[in-house]
């Protein structure tokens, strides 16, 4: 009735080479070890990828969706850089939506609804055309560790002499000239460190289907381990180890316990965090009728960007096998239900039993209780495949036992006869607190070993392959290394004014998280120049000097989609009219008003124009192209005449593949500059005191999260030198912070 259940075929096969020895090892096949092991088998890596069932790499676990607000951003950075997500998010996507599209361009957020079944074969398909990279079937028990001596970092110690590439270089820092000095700060940062370990990774022993045990050899092992590490699942008062649930199954996949013992020993900082998946429902039994609708957007906006300059749409909405989603609420019965049935709830290790789960993807118990004034929480009917019936209520989570689940649900509009398939659950596993690692991902304590994913803290599938695709390239890079005999490559690292994914990174490693980490646009204090829609401009040139991106495809697009910006800004920039024409062509409203009718004699370019607050780049480049005709017209003309008039080039429309990013470059042109200004003057007074009976309150600080006021009520820093240490403590709040101050 409910169509195909997951599909246990895989597109991948285990290896069949007796061979035991690699460059690198990664140990998980979630969203951080697919983008670890496809980096570092691109940059040259022999590589292998070690996990419990070939089956399930590239499972969604928990929401069937990719992207939203700063995760967008996240999987356009991972395409940029070669990645799979972008990629595998296009093929497999049946729903698309661009998130605060009303808002400006640094702040919307690509999002799209995955079929399930097409995300994994994707992905395998895309893993398994590295012929370098190697799949071995198996459970990860336990480290090969070389503890015999201090090991030193395997990145180079200085930047004078070497490239990215471990060669010789003609201009020093990372053999490009534009690196910040956050990057410079950053890579120091991470040799200095690196510098000397208690131990050195050489391998892996796992265990085979066979219940044998075999080592594995690597100068480098990336661990991915997700929600598996020392993992326990639990559904009411119902506990048992497993790092999660084969998709609509009772199955368990078995927790990984050495590994974490291990990591204990080597005294590594763990902690322990929990996630949540919600119930999913039969979608026969939805009213549907009376829900509101959510359609897809058409035409889509892909994550690749290749796909994108190519102006071409995802195989599915080109196909038009689109799905809709169907929006929901919880009401008074519902909450009445959700707290009644607190004692149900189960009791778990970490915060005194209360469990340490994400802030910003919670329960609907932990909604329920933290906002008892609202009376309803929406709830996203999301569909989770196009041959499936199975439907994913995103918002209701709660590990309530199944026939309590069953009830709060049925309390929803369109959902009084609903039939849960498979009931939700939680589970709680042990993490690394990220201050263990350096910038590149790799630990202090033991060379050679990175982490990567829900181990270092975070939660969701864009924040994983962020890390993931870091974490792999350095390990590819420092392992081929070694193998060749060469010299110790320098550090792939990407500052906080490059990229989210350096937001990211830089956050966890010198901040540390005590609860799950989530990407915001409101994290990062550049994300103005930080948008989605220029990630290929920021970071795949970059890519290209790491090896992580080699395809001739995917540079040609970077250098034609240079070319075009720079050439569309530069006709901007020359082209200008009277301000009254400006305004006669483009309506006073538009075109400054009555403001711009005064200033009769003054002439302004179409880029000043498009600097205006509510001009667009389509009404500049009609405005533009009508003229253009007309000039082209007189030439025409005059072409019988005594003083024939040149034509000019008609300027044309901007293709979608350039449009969004021509029209921020200079619409946020002015605010960059400023941004940069404002950054500057808090960093050099964070010796400044804060007022000790300062009230963090909404009044004050309006433009504050209620992560942040809280954090700064209950920590109450002294200087801002100590606020920019609380973690979940965002760069521009300090800035506002300091202006209030």
């Amino acid at each position: 009735a409910l169509g195909p259940r997951a599909r246990s075929f895989s597109l991948l096969r285990a290896s069949s080479s007796p061979d035991t020895s690699f460059d690198v090892i990664v140990i998980g096949g979630g969203h951080a070890g697919c983008e670890a092991a496809a980096a570092a088998a691109r940059t040259g890596a022999k590589t292998a990828l070690v996990t419990q069932k070939l089956e399930t790499v590239g499972e969604l676990s928990c929401n069937p969706s990719i992207g939203g607000i700063g995760k967008g951003h996240l999987v356009r950075e991972i395409d940029a850089l070669g990645g799979l997500m972008g990629q595998v998010a296009d093929d497999a996507g049946i729903h698309f939506r661009v998130l605060n599209r009303r808002k400006g361009p640094a702040v919307r957020g690509p999002r799209a609804q995955m079929d399930r079944d097409l995300y994994k074969e994707s992905m395998q398909s895309l893993l398994a055309d590295y012929p370098n990279l190697h799949l071995v079937q198996a459970s990860a028990q336990d480290f090969l560790l070389d503890e015999a001596t201090s090991a030193s970092s395997k990145f180079g110690s200085s930047f004078s002499g070497q490239d990215s590439s471990g060669g010789a270089s003609s201009n020093g820092l990372l053999g490009a000239s534009s690196a910040s000095n956050s990057q410079e700060q950053m890579i120091q940062s991470t040799l200095s460190e690196g510098s000397s370990h208690q131990a050195r990774i050489r391998g892996v022993v796992v265990e085979k289907d066979d219940q044998t045990q075999q080592e594995l050899y690597a100068h480098s092992v990336v661990v991915t381990t997700g929600t598996f590490l020392r993992g326990v699942l639990m559904m009411g008062h119902d506990r048992y180890a497993g790092g999660r649930h084969l998709r609509d199954s009772e199955q368990v996949e078995a927790p990984s316990v050495g590994l974490a013992k291990t990591l204990e020993r080597f005294n590594f900082p763990l902690g322990r965090l929990k996630t949540g998946t919600p119930a999913r429902v039969n979608g026969k039994t939805i009213d549907w009728d009376i829900l509101t609708i959510q359609p897809s957007e058409v035409p889509a906006q892909p994550f690749s960007h290749i796909l994108q300059f190519n102006g071409q749409q995802p195989p599915n909405v080109a196909a038009g096998n689109l799905i809709n989603c169907y929006q929901t609420a919880t009401n008074e019965e519902t909450h009445k239900l959700v707290m009644d049935y607190e004692h149900t709830l189960p009791v778990y290790d970490g915060m005194e039993g209360k469990g340490n789960g994400p802030r910003y993807c919670p329960s609907i118990y932990k909604k329920v209780q933290r906002f008892p004034e609202r009376e309803g929480h929406n709830c996203f009917l999301e569909p989770e495949g196009l041959n499936t019936d199975l439907v994913y209520p995103n918002g209701m989570s709660g590990p309530y036992p199944p026939e309590v689940q069953e009830k709060i649900l049925r309390t929803m509009k369109g959902m009084g006869a609903v039939e849960i398939v498979r009931p939700g659950y939680d589970v709680e596993y042990d993490f690394v607190n990220p201050q263990a690692l350096t910038h590149t991902l790799e630990t202090k304590q033991i060379a050679g070993l990175y982490l990567a994913g829900q181990i270092c803290g975070t939660t969701g599938y864009e924040e994983a392959g962020a890390q993931g695709i870091i974490a792999g390239a350095n390990a590819g890079r420092a392992g081929a290394a070694q193998a060749r005999g060469d010299k110790p490559p320098l550090p792939m690292v990407l500052g906080r004014d490059e990229a989210y994914i350096g937001v990211l990174i830089d956050d966890l490693v010198t901040r540390g998280t005590q609860e799950p980490y989530r990407m915001f646009t409101s994290r990062a204090e550049y994300r103005i120049s930080l948008r989605a829609d220029n990630a290929d401009l920021r970071l795949t040139r970059k890519a290209t000097e790491y090896g992580l991106v080699t395809d001739e495809e995917r540079i040609s697009a970077l250098d034609a989609r240079e070319f075009l910006i720079d050439d569309k800004i530069d006709k901007l920039r020359k082209f200008e009219l009277k301000v009254t024409e400006w305004v006669e062509r483009g309506g006073s409203e538009h075109m400054g008003g009555s403001s711009m009718i005064k200033k009769k004699g003054q002439k302004k370019t179409a880029e000043e124009m498009l600097n205006m607050p509510f001009v667009t780049l389509k009404e500049v480049e009609d405005i533009v192209t009508q003229v253009q005709k007309e000039q082209q017209q007189e030439a025409e003309a005059s072409e019988s005449t005594d003083e024939p008039k040149d034509a000019p080039e008609i300027m044309g429309s901007s293709p979608s593949s350039i449009y969004d990013t021509v029209e921020a470059s200079i619409k946020y042109s002015s605010y960059v500059q400023r941004q940069h200004k404002d950054m500057e003057s808090w960093r050099k007074a964070q010796g400044l005191r804060i007022p000790p009976d300062l009230q963090y309150t909404r009044d004050n600080l309006p433009t504050l999260s209620g992560e942040e006021l809280e954090k700064l009520g209950t920590i109450r820093p002294g200087t801002f030198a100590e606020a920019s240490q609380i973690s979940g403590f965002s760069p521009p709040a300090l800035g506002y912070l300091y202006h209030y101050v």
